[in-house]
């Protein structure tokens, strides 16, 4: 009796049982031949579905094999998810493909397709997917909002699905426990077993093939000869009866000279095929082997640069928004042809993205998110060739969706075609997603697939499934196996029997066995350098020389287009500048030197910011590389994200700082993420600028006067840049240009918005707050290198070392004037960088004077400050040191504000009080 929990042992216990319930098919068909009914697939292919879905269920067995004796580390499988092996197929290797985390099976046969391991399909009116284009349905001038958008392909309700086995048993759950080892590879370990594995006593192990079943045509020795082939020895009759065979079936004479016509066995498996190989992958993952081939054994991923996959970490749908922004920056490429670099676009000109997800996640803001802005816009006529592909098992871990509500949600996503198939039927998912797929390729538009899947051994090794679910519920799951509907999809049109499929099973499953056996002997990382090495590799060498090199082209090649770009105004030659002038000019500047930079965000173009900082540069690039987003951070970072990862050199603009709380996980989750969980195989190189921090007079309030970025600076490998002066704004920011260039870093431009007009510095009209714009001539001599301070001496400067940045700079500055005509000498450190901070130089300058005060504009708790002084401790420094803070409170509206924020008369009494000790 099987049980009725969907446990390792169970899920293969009833397969092989209903495989060899199977039987053999009443007639033989050739693998050449298309599946019966018009599906368009051939044997061949649904036979390469077959392998993929296999390798993906055994993998999900060897996780847990390995998971039982503390070599194993990720459980979350595939299971009941196998049917996305077609969506893989009905796309192309080189389609951007951006998975969650059970897509075992489409990475398999991803994998197959990169080899040129995937059959041929029957012939095609159009190479452009499995299945003829749809006509777009839109009479012309439609805006798409058709009243009937969808297509749906009869998927069915996973809920509404209930089966009976024969032979069910009540059970304690641990009689399904694995059986010991006979294998001796692993002695020592609980519960390993050939069965584990999906290894049984047929002996297929051994090399012995399946037998053939009753009704089948059997070949006899000799050899088979090609059916279309004739001989002396054959008979006319014979000769007819073999060109009249099907592709693939043979015909074996005796030595009486008669014929018989047959179809061969299956061949069982090649033990160093295209499917082994993505096993291989994805075991030294679940070991966290530093041999894996994309993440190096940081995290078990999905992903290959050689299969076009772009690993997510994301257990929800935080990748979303990047594949939109890839969607958008496919197209940019399409029609230039050239990514920032000037290197060829990474992807064909055709090329869609495709991105996966569960179906709990459609309740998920980023997810929310992704699809309003693919529609938002189509709506605007702008195409964005992205599939969404939903795989709906009806649960996000232990919570069930609504009946009724996925499809509903996902219908109603205005400008997103919809379509929907039964995820556990390979030749209606392979129809409908290349449908889908053809739609989208052909129309440039996004759609989404609502493919219906199941939930098999739960959501992973330590969920309890029986807590939340019913032996029935979970037996009709079972019923609905998907790996088990391709087997019997295949015996039932004649490609083979059940006894040869379950060969086929248990001959992979020995090879996965002996796979994950073989990658436990790999190595692990070892060190913090290992572990660190591709967070965010620091090149300052070539950063500087690209600095140069920009220089040299402004003044040199390009100084025509420049000179025009400008105007005839060119900014060095204007007189001081701003802050906000000196970052206009900048951006100009980096326009000009980078093809692929695009400046975008809330009102950047056509009011040219809030502020007046992108002022002018919509009218200079154009609306293709300077343009207006919808109001949503979450989306301009996640368009920033697709672009970066597509080649361009994406600057986005977040409006107050206050509002990229409402989006930091696309920073910290996706775009610091991408080199650590890549190797560096994949980038998304971006300059954020955000407007930020306090101190506006007349207009104020919390999300205007920001004052927090602690959640930054715990971002491992983000840059953080603070330019308080406009003469180390410019060169900072040609920094982050040059650093998202050369090492596809991640930087935040944290710019000061009391600061964006500031034009004097003691005393009105001095005019010492503006700055000259360098010549480009000059931009290698005056680069400012990431992590690098600048010091200023005021008096004698012997007295007092003050640390500080953004608005703590000028304040600073004013208090050390003040504290210099009482006698005292004050060197003022302007950070400039507040990841990584410049620890060598706030070492130093405190070491200088042997009394530090900290001016920290942020919170006293979880402030800047606290990264400073504890950089002293670590560094040795035996001084006195003080720390002038804010307080831990929002900003208030208002005058209130003072009452919280640094003065510069509390820096000026806490030099006294430093000084008086």
């Amino acid at each position: 009796m099987l049980s009725d929990v969907s446990t390792p042992q169970d899920l293969d216990d009833r397969f092989r049982a209903a495989l060899t319930a199977l039987g053999a098919p009443a007639q033989r068909r050739a693998l050449g031949e298309p599946l019966p009914g018009g599906a368009p697939l051939t044997g061949a292919q649904a036979l390469a579905l077959f392998d993929a879905q296999l390798t993906s269920r055994l993998l999900d067995l060897a996780g847990r094999w390995l998971r039982s004796f503390g070599e194993g580390y990720y459980t979350i499988g595939s299971a009941g998810h196998e049917g996305n092996a077609a969506v893989a197929a009905a796309l192309r290797p080189t389609d951007p493909a951006l998975l969650h985390y059970r897509s075992g099976a489409f990475y398999c046969l991803r994998a197959a397709q990169a080899a040129g391991a995937f059959p041929a399909g029957p012939e095609a009116p159009d190479a452009a997917g499995p299945a003829a284009l749809v006509p777009d349905p839109r009479t012309p001038g439609d805006d798409g909002a058709d009243a009937d958008r969808s297509h749906d392909a009869g998927a069915q309700d996973p809920e509404a699905v209930t089966a009976t086995w024969a032979g069910d048993r009540d059970a304690d759950p641990s009689d399904s426990a694995p059986a010991p080892s006979d294998s001796g590879a692993e002695p020592s370990a609980p519960g390993v077993g050939p069965s584990d594995l999906g290894v049984g006593p047929s002996g297929a192990a051994a090399g012995a093939g399946a037998e053939t079943g009753p009704g089948e045509a059997t070949p006899t020795e000799p050899p088979l000869v090609d059916g279309g082939a004739s001989g002396g020895s054959v008979e006319a009759g014979a000769e007819a009866e073999a060109a009249s065979l099907p592709a693939g079936a043979g015909v074996a004479v005796d030595a009486a000279g008669s014929a018989t016509a047959g179809v061969p066995e299956l061949p069982l498996p090649d033990s160093d095929d295209a499917y082994a190989a993505a096993a291989r992958d994805v075991l030294r993952g679940m070991v966290a082997s530093a041999e894996e081939p994309i993440a190096g054994g940081r995290h078990k991923v999905f992903g290959r640069a050689d299969l076009a996959v772009i690993p997510t970490t994301s257990t929800i749908a935080s990748h979303l928004p990047r594949a939109v922004g890839m969607g958008l920056a496919l197209e940019r490429l399409r029609r230039n042809g050239r990514r920032a670099d000037g290197d060829a676009a990474p992807w064909p000109p055709d090329a869609i993205v495709v991105c996966s997800f569960g179906d709990a996640s459609v309740n998920h803001a980023t997810a929310a998110a992704a699809f309003n802005t693919a529609g938002w816009y189509d709506h605007t006529g702008l195409r964005i060739p992205v599939l969404f592909v939903c795989e709906d098992n009806g649960l996000g871990i232990s919570v069930r969706s609504p009946q009724g509500w996925v499809a509903a949600n996902l219908r109603a996503k205005p400008g997103i075609r919809y379509f929907a198939a039964d995820g556990t039927d390979v030749a209606e998912a392979y129809r409908v997603a290349g449908e889908a797929a053809a739609w989208v390729r052909r129309h440039r538009r996004p759609a989404v697939l609502h493919l219906s899947t199941v939930r098999l051994m739960g959501h992973a090794g330590a969920d309890a499934e029986t807590a939340y679910r019913s032996p029935a519920e979970i037996a009709a799951d079972v019923a609905r196996d998907p790996l088990l509907a391709t087997a019997r999809q295949l015996v039932e049109a004649g490609y083979a029997t059940g006894e040869e499929l379950l060969a086929r099973y248990d001959e992979r499953g020995w090879q996965i066995r002996r796979l994950a056996e073989e990658v436990l002997d790999e190595p692990k990382l070892a060190s913090p350098v290992d572990v660190v090495a591709e967070l965010a590799p620091r090149r300052p060498v070539r950063i500087s020389r690209a600095v140069a090199d920009a220089g040299t082209r402004a003044a040199g090649p390009t100084a025509g287009a420049r000179a025009e770009a400008f105007g005839g105004k060119l900014p060095e030659l204007a007189g001081p500048l701003t802050l906000a002038q000196s970052i206009n000019s900048a951006l100009a500047d980096g326009m000009l030197d980078h093809r692929g930079m695009a400046v975008f965000g809330e009102d950047v173009a056509a009011k040219g910011g809030v502020y007046g900082v992108t002022k002018g540069l919509r009218d200079r690039f154009g609306a293709a590389r300077v343009f207006d987003t919808l109001l949503d951070e979450t989306s301009i970072l996640g368009l920033a994200l697709g672009a970066g990862v597509a080649g361009m050199l994406p600057v986005p603009e977040i409006q107050y700082l206050a509002y990229l709380h409402n989006a930091e996980d696309q920073i910290r989750g996706e775009a610091a993420t991408m080199r650590f969980f890549s190797r560096g195989a994949f980038r998304n190189p971006m300059v954020v600028r955000v407007a930020g921090l306090a101190y506006q007079e007349g207009f104020g309030g919390h999300f205007h006067n920001d004052n927090s970025v602690a959640v930054l600076r715990d971002v491992p490998g983000l840059v953080i840049a603070v330019p308080a002066r406009p003469d180390d704004a410019a060169p900072m920011l040609r920094t982050c240009l040059a650093a998202a260039q050369v090492d596809g870093a991640v930087s935040v431009f944290l710019e000061p918005i009391a600061l964006y007009h500031t034009r004097d510095l003691y005393s009105d009209g001095d005019g010492e707050w503006l700055a000259e714009y360098a010549e480009p001539g000059a931009w290698a001599a005056r680069h400012v290198p990431i992590g690098r301070a600048r010091v200023y001496g005021v008096g004698s400067a012997e007295d007092l070392t003050i640390i500080t940045f953004g608005n703590g700079v000028r304040m600073s500055l004013r208090a050390a004037a003040t504290l210099a005509d009482e006698g005292i000498g004050s060197r003022v450190v302007d950070l400039r960088w507040l990841a990584p901070l410049p620890v060598a130089d706030i070492i130093r300058e405190a070491s200088a004077t042997g009394r530090v005060l900290v001016v920290d504009e942020t919170r006293r708790s979880g402030g800047v400050g606290e990264g400073v002084i504890a950089a002293l401790v670590d560094g040795g420094y035996v001084g006195t040191a003080r720390r002038v803070a804010g307080l831990d409170s929002f900003v208030p509206l208002g005058p209130a504000a003072r009452q919280v924020l640094v003065s510069e008369e509390a820096i000026t009494q806490g030099a006294r009080t430093l000084l008086a000790r």
